[in-house]
């Protein structure tokens, strides 16, 4: 019975994969430098990986970040707010999609500066990417996963 069990789950596992490409797309907000080129290749990577990205041009980026919470030594190249979480920098779709499923009580993530490599920039990844949390209370920032 158990081995039965076992195969229905994975056939279903199997059939329920197409369904997620299916499913609607993950809304967010990016705001970002008007002159700022990166970001646009940050939202198109977003865009292919499921999500909605609604780009809006601001010359408030630092104001936007520092009232979403983060602090300024841990902002990023443009700020994003998707479901109740503000996403600063470009932190790399996995995360994000980590931090949606598991629904921790933070105000969100950042991946501070604009390091090579990431989603979005150009270059090659010379090191490890650290992504932090950022409190709901004013806690220094801790790490939250690093790729």
């Amino acid at each position: 019975m158990k081995r039965r069990t076992f195969c229905l789950c994975g056939a279903l596992a199997l059939l329920a994969s197409p369904l997620r490409a299916i499913a609607a797309p993950i809304q967010a907000t990016l705001y970002k430098n008007p002159q700022c080129t990166c970001c646009e290749g940050y939202a198109a990577y977003l865009r292919q990986n499921g999500f909605e990205v609604d780009v809006k041009p601001t010359n408030d980026l630092t104001e936007i970040s520092r009232k979403a919470g983060v602090p300024e030594k841990y902002q990023g190249c443009h700020t994003m707010f998707v479901d109740d979480y503000v996403v600063d920098g470009h932190v790399p779709v996995e995360i994000v999609q980590k931090l949606l499923a598991e629904r921790p009580a933070i105000a969100g993530i950042t991946l501070p500066g604009m390091p090579a490599g990431s989603p979005g920039m150009t270059g090659e990844k010379t090191q490890t990417f650290v992504i932090y949390a950022i409190t709901k209370d004013s806690k220094p920032p801790t790490v939250y996963a690093s790729v």
